[in-house]
């Protein structure tokens, strides 16, 4: 056989030894077949074995190893074929920590210009892919889309992708919108990225439309439109899912179960997402966390942490998102030494070192149970600088003790971080407020005013056979709004005469005459959504309210009544726990 033939055969096969190792998450076997070539000489005349190596380790466990390849397929006067720009691509893209890589991504666009290669589908999407991920450059991955002709689903979905995580949503709509045609990706992209922006409504009018143009969804939309049932409250709309699963005989993976433990764990029936839990052949430690989580939001501490030791004898090892989770029960449930006891563990059973949002939920459960001291003295001796919500967690301590000296110190630190953000004026009035100084609290709204910081509106979601009605407070937009106000009317009736109740004003941080803060706290979002559930539903029926906002002193008051008059049993859930009102009590215990 001449030489030259015989060359060609050991390119081919060692081209086709490298394709089998392509994705594989061990780049070991790569890398002797890449020493093997360099000492045969092959590797310096061969573009296809350059193609073949790059493309192996772009999918392997160390993409980075690719990048010295491309220049030495430069200066061995070899030209990059169309398959080998994309994969190289893709190294750059998973490789953003690399000195270069982005000076490089330049480069290899210019290349790719000058030899004419961005016409070819494969190159023009990664050349899109890495301006809208690697550089950050969303403005020139659009001008690409525009002059490019040969697009595709994928070049799409990169841009809805990118600008989803960027934030960017409406323009990843209008992309999806002009899109002609779409695959199970494109509508999972939306979906998610919807859900990402924290707007479950809009996620889950794309699903419908997905369903109305008969495409069938795939795990990750699904995942998606649970996540989005999960922001919103949306029960019966998640519990369709689950029947959607069952009924198509889908397999529950890992995924889809986590899915479905956090969506019906954050929709108030716990219970159901421990079912789904322990009926879920594979749990890893994901899983497990978002169980111990639920059950922690719902002030069964002493489950959660029981669950939590569950998971150790099972080998599965907590990371640091399943302490949060523990150290989460311990809050709700004021178990400090169990706190601190996890907490030292953390080092000194697994070698996780403590991050912020682990301080955070000390902070929170020391200052929760009275202990100011002790949680000022950990804010000011943790290793990093303290964030917003760790000077949060501290206020809300100072509110529930009333201790405003303490409470003045952290203000001046909050306000340093978010100066036009209401959280801590608004906690500091309350303070004020309930503690006789009303002057002060009158001070505190006259500095917002002249800052112009406003107040977060309260909203609040509730679900009416199968529909999600959005209330925020003052809005009388609702079509049902003289029905809502008759029956508020009629609560705030019954609550005075058989309950003696007397509206918390102090609530009110607005400067307004003392008839008016009774008006302002009768529209508060959560009043209105339970007064829209009242006439809306069966009496024998549970009413679930998703707040965006911690529930104030006097909606919580009026709630606990609510549930005692009516005989309703009333699931809110806030931005830190939920809360569920039965017989004229509290799960929480007033502790929140």
């Amino acid at each position: 056989m001449p030489p030259l033939r015989d060359e060609m055969v050991a390119v081919r096969r060692y081209a086709e030894l490298l394709s089998r190792h392509r994705g594989g998450a061990d780049a070991r076997p790569v890398a002797r077949i890449q020493a093997a070539l360099v000492t045969s000489g092959l590797l310096r005349r061969s573009a296809e074995l350059h193609d073949a190596l790059i493309r192996a380790l772009a999918g392997s466990g160390t993409p980075h190893a690719a990048l010295p390849l491309y220049a030495h397929l430069i200066r061995a006067g070899l030209l990059p074929t169309p398959h080998t720009l994309p994969s190289f691509l893709k190294s750059l893209a998973l490789s953003p920590a690399v000195p270069g890589a982005r000076r490089l991504a330049l480069a290899v666009h210019a290349h790719a210009v000058r030899l004419g290669l961005t016409g070819f589908l494969l190159v023009n999407n990664a050349l899109i892919r890495v301006h809208a991920g690697l550089l950050g450059r969303l403005p020139d991955a659009h001008l690409l889309l525009r002059a490019s002709a040969a697009v595709d689903a994928s070049t799409f979905n990169t841009l809805i992708t990118a600008h989803a995580r960027a934030g960017r949503v409406a323009d990843a709509r209008s992309l999806f919108d002009e899109m002609p045609e779409r695959n199970a990706v494109s509508w999972s992209a939306m979906v998610n990225g919807y859900v990402q922006a924290g707007d479950g409504r809009e996620a889950l009018g794309v699903f419908s439309q997905m369903q109305a143009q008969g495409v069938r969804p795939d795990d990750t939309v699904l995942v998606g439109v649970l996540a989005a049932c999960a922001q919103l409250g949306a029960l019966e709309q998640g519990k369709w899912v689950h029947g959607y699963l069952r009924a198509n005989n889908i397999r529950i993976t890992v995924f889809l179960g986590t899915a479905l433990v956090d969506m019906y764990a954050k929709c108030g029936e716990v219970q159901l997402g421990m079912e789904v839990f322990e009926g879920m052949k594979d749990k890893n430690v994901l899983a497990w966390t978002t169980m111990i989580k639920g059950l922690a939001m719902h002030g069964r501490g002493s489950d959660s942490l029981t669950l939590f030791s569950q998971m150790e004898s099972s080998g599965v090892k907590p990371d640091d998102i399943a302490f949060i989770g523990a150290l989460c029960a311990c809050t709700h449930t004021g178990l400090v030494d169990k706190g601190r006891e996890l907490f030292n563990s953390m080092v000194s059973n697994y070698g996780i070192k403590p991050k912020i949002e682990h301080y955070g939920c000390m902070v929170d459960l020391l200052a929760r149970n009275g202990l100011l001291s002790e949680a000022r003295d950990m804010v000011e001796k943790m290793p990093m600088k303290p964030d917003a919500l760790i000077w949060g967690a501290l206020m809300a301590g100072c509110r529930f003790h009333k201790n405003v000296e303490l409470a003045e110190y952290v203000i001046k630190h909050w306000i340093e971080l978010e100066p036009d953000k209401s959280g801590a004026y608004v906690l500091l009035g309350n303070i004020y407020s309930a503690s006789g100084r009303h002057a002060s609290a009158r001070e505190i709204r006259h500095l917002m005013r002249e800052k112009g910081v406003e107040k977060t509106p309260g909203c609040s979601n509730v679900e009416i056979k199968g529909v999600i009605h959005q209330f925020i407070v003052g809005d009388l937009s609702h079509p049902r709004i003289k029905d809502i106000l008759t029956k508020w009317y009629e609560i705030d009736s019954r609550i005075r005469l058989e309950e003696g109740y007397m509206p918390d004003k102090k609530e009110v941080l607005l400067d307004i005459e003392e008839e008016e803060m009774e008006g302002a706290l009768s529209r508060h979002s959560e009043k209105l959504a339970i007064a829209f559930a009242l006439i809306s539903t069966d009496d024998y029926m549970p009413i679930r309210i998703v707040k965006n906002l911690r529930v104030c002193q006097d909606c919580h008051h009026v709630t606990k009544l609510i549930s005692k008059i009516y005989g309703r049993e009333i699931i809110v859930r806030d931005r830190t726990r939920f809360h569920l009102f039965k017989d004229g009590t509290c799960s929480c215990k007033d502790y929140w």
